[in-house]
């Protein structure tokens, strides 16, 4: 039996209706809800429409201005390391002659299959006051004493962007190797034959052929920093003394821990969209094809 075009519409649209469905129950409703609620806030008892009032608290609010700071910190320093990281790792991880190539691969890229509840809480025993880090650099006469590395916002900060390295590097090796593999040997062989050296033949032939998936990693790890979460929250709580506050750990204490102010949450939740947007426009011109 012959299917009309009209019926191969009708049956398109039964067959996507249920993951329609989904998408707008829990990311079209929530944004359009959540943009409405940017602009309320809860007093006596019920919403009130405050218009702006929320966005003009955000510039005057010291905590959520201190917690960008420390998020542009970590997406500044740890996301370079990360990206170079894991371009050296797969570039290394893909010469022909390396022994061992699987195991390596899979050793640097199980962090990635971790729970981040699980890890983050392995990274606060390590450097707690008697964790393995300080018992070591106790044996090795480096230390005299235990150190208390998550009292100190310099170190609290460090044990974070060692964490994040550690778990989300192998994530983007793995992208950088697919990517390695489909250059052509011939290419790195005529590079060779015209007497190009490794890192003329890294630089000129290898990185260009990478811009895209570079481009997608440096998107992607900006997106995850901007929402920096759990790791902070299982570390250091935002401490000490707010010094590894982060914006998404600030919305969660206005949201649910403080007072609960979805209004102003809400509010705050779109200044990480924005950032968002902005930073993937700037590295599209960047990194993107001219």
């Amino acid at each position: 039996m012959r299917i009309s075009r009209r019926n191969y519409k009708i049956y398109g649209w039964i067959f996507i209706s249920a993951a329609l469905i989904l998408y707008v129950l829990f990311t079209v409703y929530p944004f359009m809800e959540s943009f409405r609620l940017s602009f309320l806030t809860f007093t006596d008892g019920r919403y009130k429409f405050v218009g702006l009032d929320n966005y003009r608290r955000m510039f005057s609010d010291a905590l959520f201005i201190n917690a960008i700071k420390n998020t542009f910190i970590f997406l500044v320093i740890q996301v370079p390391i990360m990206l170079v990281l894991a371009l050296i790792l797969a570039s290394i991880l893909n010469q022909k002659k390396l022994f061992f190539k699987t195991f390596f691969r899979t050793s640097i890229f199980v962090p990635t299959v971790t729970s981040l509840v699980a890890y983050s809480v392995l990274f606060k025993m390590m450097f707690s006051y008697d964790g393995i880090i300080n018992k070591v650099l106790i044996s090795l006469n480096i230390l005299s004493g235990p150190y208390q590395w998550l009292n100190s916002g310099f170190w609290a900060k460090v044990i974070i962007i060692v964490a994040l390295t550690w778990r989300w590097t192998g994530y983007n090796m793995i992208f950088y190797l697919s990517f390695l593999q489909n250059i052509p040997n011939e290419t790195y062989e005529a590079a060779k034959i015209d007497g190009a050296n490794a890192f003329q033949t890294f630089w000129k032939i290898t990185i260009p052929q990478l811009k895209p998936v570079i481009l997608l990693t440096t998107i992607m790890s900006t997106n995850g920093t901007l929402q920096l979460f759990d790791e902070v929250m299982n570390i250091t709580q935002g401490g000490p003394s707010n010094a590894t506050l982060t914006m998404s750990q600030y919305i969660y204490n206005q949201a649910f821990v403080y007072a609960p102010n979805f209004g102003y949450a809400s509010t705050l939740s779109y200044v990480i969209v924005a950032m968002m947007v902005v930073l993937a426009l700037i590295q599209f011109k960047v990194v993107g094809d001219d």
